[in-house]
């Protein structure tokens, strides 16, 4: 048979249904289900869901093809939409809409080109497993081209008592995420590992990270962890205001109290986009991607050793997406995507960097300078003139020994700047 590619390019009805598939197969699917993967006249699937279906289904349509999702990856959602127009399923794992193909072909289909039926996903089946209710745990998918990287997403998350559950990337992930765990202090977290779940050759296997085993173990997999901190282990909560030896640093640090104000400050929102211009260790980018759920960070350093810094520092502390721009201000500005927020650190006596970190926010973003020293103050006094916002000063000091007594020992006071752009004034810091 023969399929029309010429079709209306925003046909009426949906003509892609994409089905979730479990490890049970065939038996898992819904009558709905079973008819649209009947009825199309191309299958898409990896190879072990297309292996799940039998030879032919009941009412199968005449001529039908399966084919494998094509490798890469994102190469499969050109060939599903080459078909626009003709009844297409697309196979996909569990619930579609759950860190799958179904969300991805989603983005690129007007709403009523396409229908999702989803089956249950591997976390909703591990939770019922361990009777672990969903809205209290954190289910991850740290993927990335490193893998021990990726993983490091995990950290973000540790806290005693946390449930978490990690969807593997392969046969490997388990194993590493015990050494994690172990090198973290938390090596006593009780770790479940799920092989091929709601299907015929579902395994369990359970042990805590100090004593996972040096086993083989099958890539389609998931780990559940309920996290156990060692005693005594400083929490790392995910508020503002780590403490300053969280962060591998030359000195060059926004002390802990200084961070909180400067983070109150910058507000951070979820997806929204920090420039942490002269970012030193990375401490304020850090914090900022700890802090907003889904934000984004750049980081921008001249300085290497400082850059790598910045990069140890992100993940030991869960954000290794942090982006590390090598480079001097404002050049290495350039190209940059706009910021929703910036943050100036260092760098501000530099000519043009304010300038430009200015005209680069987005109209009601926020900037926020600190500044140390008699000059850097002068400047955001003048700036402030300029555009608004307000200048706070901040002033720490902390109890020390004076003898047999104790004292205050100031901190040096630090001048911010915290000022949001409006509308259409594009060049009010000129």
């Amino acid at each position: 048979m023969s399929i029309n590619l010429q079709s209306d390019p925003a046909p009426a009805g949906p003509w892609l249904c994409v089905v979730g598939i479990g490890e049970d197969g065939l038996a898992g699917l819904g009558e709905a289900a079973r008819a649209a993967v009947a009825g199309a006249a191309v299958v898409f699937g990896a190879e072990r869901h297309l292996k799940l279906l039998p030879e032919r289904l009941p009412g199968q349509r005449e001529g039908q093809r399966r084919e494998p999702w094509p490798q890469p990856f994102d190469v499969g959602f050109s060939a599903v939409l080459a078909l626009r127009g003709a009844p297409v399923c697309v196979l996909a794992s569990g619930d579609p809409m759950w860190f799958g193909a179904g969300a991805k072909l989603a983005e690129r289909l007007a709403p009523g080109e396409y229908e999702v039926l989803p089956a249950v996903s591997s976390a909703s089946l591990a939770a019922a497993r361990l009777g672990w209710p969903l809205q209290d745990l954190r289910v991850l998918r740290p993927v990335a081209p490193d893998r021990l990287l990726g993983l490091a997403r995990v950290r973000l998350h540790l806290a005693d008592g946390a449930r978490l559950i990690v969807l593997s990337a392969d046969r490997e992930t388990p194993g590493l995420l015990a050494a994690l765990l172990r090198g973290d202090g938390f090596g006593s977290s009780a770790m479940t590992l799920f092989e091929r779940l709601g299907g015929p050759a579902e395994r369990r296997i359970d042990a805590s990270a100090d004593a996972w085993p040096e086993i083989d173990v099958d890539p389609l997999n998931l780990i559940a962890v309920q996290c156990r901190a060692a005693p005594g282990l400083p929490p790392r909560p995910r508020r503002a205001g780590l403490p300053d030896d969280a962060f591998a640093h030359d000195g060059q640090l926004t002390k802990r109290d200084v961070r909180a104000v400067t983070l109150s400050r910058l507000a951070p929102l979820p997806g929204e986009l920090l420039w942490d211009v002269g970012a030193g260790c990375g401490s304020i980018a850090i914090e900022w991607l700890r802090v907003g759920d889904g934000c984004r960070a750049i980081a921008i350093e001249p300085d290497a050793g400082r850059g790598a810094l910045i990069q140890q520092n992100a993940a030991a502390l869960g954000v290794p997406d942090l982006v590390i721009v090598a480079g001097r201000a404002p050049q290495a500005l350039a190209d940059l995507p706009a910021p929703d927020a910036i943050f100036i650190g260092g760098g501000l006596t530099a000519g043009g960097v304010v300038e430009r970190c200015w005209d680069a926010l987005r109209p009601g973003g926020r900037l926020i300078a600190n500044a140390v020293t008699l000059e850097t103050e002068t400047l955001l006094v003048a700036l402030h003139q300029r555009i608004g916002g307000e200048l706070t000063r901040v002033q720490v000091a902390d109890a020390a020994a004076l003898g047999r007594f104790e004292t205050w020992r100031p901190a040096l006071p630090v001048t911010v700047l915290a000022a949001t752009k409006p509308s259409g004034l594009m060049d009010v810091c000129r």
